[in-house]
């Protein structure tokens, strides 16, 4: 009976471990199963995971064309390394997972076919060496799909899968701008085709139609205005009308309309997931609910033992005093026992970070209790606090950056350094003294380090550059740059400082690990495309230092680039020769500028048809992802700033207000003391707790941060979905019976 209760205690807490991440791993519930899904959660598992996906990645540093080259046999070992750890990690999956679930999931599919292919060409390839014959390896392009199809990457996977649901809605406003730009690249045509203009490389202006709409394109961009006007401007002043024209309805109507319908169609369809998700979510708790369950009258609950054994297991390190917290929250009457209702925000309540503060006084106060309590010192301590001493070091770094940007050699500038440092050491040690040092340096006082490392650091520089110029005639350029640095960096407090600039700040830090998604959309793409490009590229333009002797040095190794953009403006270094300087070369035309140069270099040491990578990175790169990941920014922006507490969030505080173990939102904020904290335990200085709270522990809600990118998904979009468009209500789902709670069409997470 005992160990029946363990079982379902396990996994009840599997299905709640699914609920607070977002999982959505249908898995065996036998025993061995359930053993089985945590060892494949287990974050060492995923961390090892992850590792040999971006080292399978990194061999194409490694092989032809290589940055370091490294033999065949090497990098061929350390692939079959990777691909067995690949497939070892799938067969886990497949243990976990019902037979017929398994084979029917593409990504799994995906990943074996890809397996499959990359073994085949490994073999292949090191066939043809052995008889000294060139082949490509044309399975490396199929790498990003271990990084998109694994379930670890389903973030990814559902931002692959929101870009190809938004496709359609793309193609139709694409086909439109297309139609546009091969209009006006007709009148273009007719306009001056025949006036004999030439450009100012003295080449045929708009003769070729095919040219023209590349041309075109370019200047959609914006990358080669006003050089395409010149010579039709030239001509007459009248012919600007055109590109005026040209420019309004192309670049500002049709760029802001991809924007616009982009954003629109994948906010639409990650809508639609995440309102899965979230239904899914209460499933996986009720499932979790009907595990443990006893009958209380007629009522089924869970008994306040067997909570705390669940939540032990799901959250093992939060603490003690943390864990009593929840339990007062979800059992608010204390009855002993949690209802249905109670228990299913479980999930949520794990979900928000509440740190638990210790009251304890300033050690000064305790050893020298008469002098840190004196009037004066308690004046002094209350001038730090007041809001005009951080006015007036703000000022001091706004007078030291113009100090920074004047003459260095002027003896009076060199001494305001020496002020100014010791300004900010007394600024330091005043803090120190008033609050609690522990606090002060707290492991997520981010800040406080910051602000503290980089003052002594520029101290020990300056002294050590002012002891060697005094000593020595040698002045050590290394130490003076360190020295500018730090100065210059110095200067970053004053974005702690200003109110508006933290919350900008914190918003950025809030949203980052959402932004990673988006960064693993892009190393998805480069590493596509700069394959590519590697084989269609390789070796067709060389870099040679400025005083070399080597044929066509100037026209980077090869003739049909004299006299060339791309070898006047010398970016020979600006190659596909190798994985990283492709990586330049793709950051380089995801900011746009100069593109249309590199397009035409290319093209021109291979083929003109060759400009068409070139559309086709800036088509997927720059109109599709970039516009995504703009518009993911505003949404953001847009909930950090105007999005209100969670209906648990206000359950939690209106909780710790009730039990008195709260802290003054406004004193903490005054303070500057516990912002961007997250950790389990922290300690808080007693002269100011003591105000208003007795001495032990109290809470507090930390900023408003989610440990996964869903849940932050769940914020963004739950607010704006109306509750009849979220399928059965909450008090619907949780009268349903547990074979009714899975839908026929909310299925597993899928492939791209």
């Amino acid at each position: 009976m005992a160990e029946a209760a363990s079982e379902e205690l396990l996994l009840a807490a599997a299905f709640v471990s699914d609920a607070q991440y977002n999982r959505n791993i249908p898995f065996k519930t036998s025993p061995q199963a359930v053993r089985l899904y945590y060892l494949y959660n287990h974050w060492i598992m995923r961390t090892v995971t992850y590792f040999f996906i971006f080292l399978n990645l990194s061999l194409a540093v490694f092989e032809e064309p290589a940055v370091y080259p490294l033999p065949f046999l090497a990098t061929s070992l350390v692939e079959v390394l990777c691909l067995l750890v690949f497939f070892g990690r799938l067969t886990h999956f497949a243990k976990i997972t019902p037979r017929n679930v398994f084979w029917k999931d593409t990504k799994n599919i995906c990943i074996m076919v890809a397996i499959l292919l990359s073994l085949t060409d490994l073999a292949i390839y090191g066939a043809l060496r052995i008889y000294n014959i060139k082949s490509i390896r044309w399975s490396r392009i199929a790498r990003p799909i271990f990084l998109i199809n694994f379930a670890e990457s389903r973030q990814i996977r559902r931002a692959f899968r929101s870009i190809r649901n938004t496709l359609p809605e793309i193609t139709y406003v694409f086909l439109l701008f297309m139609f546009s730009l091969l209009m006006f690249s007709l009148m273009a045509l007719k306009l001056f085709g025949e006036r004999n203009l030439q450009t100012a490389e003295g080449l045929p202006y708009f003769r070729n139609y095919l040219e023209i709409v590349f041309d075109l394109y370019v200047l959609v961009t914006t990358a080669n205005s006003p050089d395409v006007m010149m010579p039709a401007f030239d001509f007459s002043s009248w012919y600007a009308l055109f590109f005026i024209a040209f420019v309004i309805v192309n670049t500002y109507i049709f760029m802001s309309l991809f924007l616009a319908v982009v954003y629109n169609n994948y906010k639409k369809h990650l809508k639609n997931e995440i309102r899965q998700l979230a239904y899914m979510k209460h499933r996986k708790m009720i499932e979790a609910f009907n595990l443990l369950k006893e009958e209380e009258g007629a009522q089924p609950v869970v008994r306040e033992a067997r909570w705390k054994q669940l939540v032990k297991l799901v959250a093992p390190d939060i603490s003690n005093s943390h864990r009593e917290l929840l339990l007062r929250i979800s059992d608010d009457e204390q009855k002993g026992f949690i209802d249905k209702k109670s228990f299913v925000q479980l999930a949520d309540l794990l979900n928000i970070q509440v740190i638990t503060l210790k009251i304890r006084s300033h050690p000064l106060g305790q050893w020298m209790p008469r002098i840190y309590k004196s009037s004066v010192s308690q004046f002094l301590r209350s001038m730090v606090r007041h809001r005009g001493f951080v006015w007036t070091y703000d000022a001091i770094i706004l007078i030291n950056a113009i100090f920074i940007a004047l003459d260095e050699e002027t003896p009076y500038i060199s001494y305001a350094e020496w002020v100014f440092l010791a300004l900010y050491i007394i600024e330091i040690l005043l803090k120190v003294y008033t609050y609690e040092p522990r606090v002060f340096f707290g492991k997520n006082q981010f800040w406080n380090w910051f602000d503290t490392l980089i003052i002594f650091a520029a101290l020990t520089a300056t002294i050590l550059n002012t002891t060697l110029k005094s000593t020595t005639m040698y002045n050590s350029q290394q130490i003076l740059d360190i020295v500018f640095i730090l100065r210059v960096l110095r200067l970053i407090r004053i974005v702690d400082s200003i109110q508006r600039f933290r919350v900008i700040m914190n918003t950025l830090i809030n949203i980052v690990p959402t932004m990673l998604t988006f960064g693993g959309l892009t190393l998805v793409v480069y590493c596509i495309f700069a394959i590519i490009g590697m084989e269609l590229f390789h070796g067709k333009i060389q870099f040679f230092p400025a005083n070399s002797n080597a044929p066509y040095a100037l026209e980077c190794g090869n003739p049909a680039l004299k006299d060339s953009l791309f070898a006047r403006g010398k970016y020979c270094k600006n190659n596909f020769n190798n994985f990283a300087s492709s990586f330049i070369v793709l950051m380089e035309l995801t900011v746009v500028n100069q593109w249309h140069v590199f397009a035409s270099g290319f093209a021109n040491v291979t083929a003109q048809p060759a400009k068409l990578y070139f559309i086709a990175f800036h088509i997927v790169m720059v109109i599709i992802i970039v516009n995504i990941f703009v518009s993911f920014i505003l949404e953001a922006f847009f909930v950090e700033y105007s999005l209100e507490k969670s209906e648990v969030e206000t359950a939690i505080e209106r909780k710790i207000q009730e039990l008195g173990m709260g802290v003054q939102e406004e004193v903490l904020q005054d303070e500057q003391l516990l912002d961007n904290m997250e950790s389990a335990e922290h300690d808080l200085e007693g002269e100011v707790g003591t105000k208003t709270q007795p001495r032990g522990l109290v809470f507090k809600i930390a900023s408003k941060r989610y440990r996964t990118v869903d849940a932050l998904l769940q914020r963004m979009f739950e607010a704006e979905i109306p509750p009849e468009d979220e399928g059965p209500s909450l008090e619907e789902i949780l009268n349903l019976p547990p074979a009714a709670a899975s839908p026929s069409h909310l299925t597993s997470e899928r492939a791209v």
